[in-house]
């Protein structure tokens, strides 16, 4: 009979212990908070410029300035050369610009990649006496994107910075030199 009793003693706190137990991790599991998914962001940038008549149908940029608010457009196709993005971006005072592409999303990671899936094309010039197209590093065609292994980095933020171009508009019309003729 003591033995019965000393049985179910220690069953009972065997018992005991096996709830404390499943209690406290309930307890913990709903506790638990998930950590914030790093968001990780394409990003493309590049400068645009008005083309001097001196290098007129070369791809130099020697006596090159800078276009303050040029437009540039980044168009991404996916594996079956369906556009899946387009977005137009302005430059600065400097004729940079930096194109956070928001939205993009890569379907099939190997083909839809930005360095194969994304270009960079020239929209418009807002100077009058610089703004017909050039295709220097393919600014009609689609200037590829060169990863060039920069990142930056925040709290839960990274973004992947590709680069473009450099992208050049030139002027309509260019005087009559020996050197082009």
């Amino acid at each position: 009979m003591a033995a019965q009793k000393l049985i179910f003693l220690i069953s009972s706190l065997l018992l005991l212990s096996f709830a404390f137990a499943s209690v406290n991790a309930i307890e913990k599991a709903s506790s638990y908070e998930e950590p914030e998914e790093k968001v990780v962001d394409v990003v493309v940038e590049g400068v645009v410029y008005c083309q001097s008549c001196d290098v007129y149908g070369t791809w130099s940029l020697t006596g090159a300035k800078p276009i303050p608010s040029a437009k540039v457009s980044v168009i991404c196709k996916d594996h079956k050369s369906r556009v899946s993005f387009y977005k137009v971006f302005a430059t600065d005072k400097n004729g940079y610009f930096y194109g956070q592409l928001e939205g993009f999303k890569m379907d099939h990671y190997l083909l839809d990649h930005p360095l194969h899936a994304c270009g960079v094309h020239l929209v418009s010039s807002p100077l009058s006496n610089c703004n017909h197209l050039t295709n220097l590093n393919y600014g009609i065609n689609g200037s590829p994107l060169r990863y060039e292994n920069k990142r930056l980095f925040g709290s839960n933020y990274e973004a992947v910075v590709y680069s473009s171009g450099p992208l050049a508009f030139r002027p309509a019309f260019c005087p009559k030199t020996d050197e082009h003729y």
